[in-house]
């Protein structure tokens, strides 16, 4: 039985993949690196660490990296995020599983101001038990840290015990890392081929699909046997 849930945010209970492609694409575009849109919305779910260095040699990482991550924040902060909006369905599913007894975590790559901008835009402020951002781990995703960390705060619940969910491959990749099983959901962009074959272990469209089919998915009660 689920005892835990560890949901990513962008793209899985906010929409802003696109937006945060843009953003990074404006920050390398400004640093004197001209990067197609696709390549760059194919890399996002991954924290900035990871994502950097895919279009930046070891030099140019050394020499620009944290002032090109630091650029990408102010412009997503300043130009992006005020068209962020939830999908729908976000409260309602963290209540369904509240009423379930089942404790809820975000592990997410934003940065923790980030974070805290994107719950409020979720309205989930006062509907999450603990949270993770790239702030808390040393590599981001596609590396487990992300979600170790989100384990170790959600005391005495095993990782058999805890699923995640999450729309990209580096969701999955990272969740399977800290021994999770994903359910994988659309509405961030990312193929069903893609999640599948990262090892999601279910389907939806979005939180409001995964509410609506809540008793014939992953997060259900169990009957007891017999």
């Amino acid at each position: 039985m689920i005892e835990a849930v560890v949901f990513d945010v962008d793209g899985t209970l906010v929409d802003s993949v696109d937006l945060h492609a843009r953003a990074w694409q404006d920050a390398f575009s400004d640093f004197g690196h001209e990067i197609g849109f696709g390549e760059i919305r194919g890399q996002i779910g991954k924290g900035g660490d990871q994502l950097m260095p895919v279009f930046l040699s070891p030099e140019e990482m050394e020499a620009k990296g944290e002032a090109l991550s630091k650029h990408r924040a102010r412009l997503m902060q300043e130009r992006y995020l005020p068209e962020i909006r939830p999908f729908p369905g976000v409260p309602a599913l963290f209540r369904r599983l509240r009423e379930d007894g089942v404790r809820i975590a975000l592990a997410s790559s934003a940065k923790a101001d980030e974070l805290q901008e994107y719950k409020r835009i979720a309205g989930i402020e006062d509907l999450v038990d603990v949270e993770t951002s790239s702030d808390d781990a040393e590599r981001s995703k596609p590396f487990p840290d992300i979600f170790r960390a989100a384990l170790s705060r959600l005391k005495g619940v095993a990782p058999a015990a805890a699923i995640a969910i999450g729309d990209t491959p580096y969701d999955a990749e990272a969740a399977a890392g800290a021994g999770l099983r994903t359910i994988g959901v659309l509405c961030g962009g990312f193929p069903e081929s893609d999640l599948r074959r990262a090892g999601c272990v279910a389907i939806f469209e979005g939180p409001a699909d995964l509410l609506a089919r809540f008793d014939a998915s992953p997060l259900a009660r169990k009957a007891p046997a017999g």
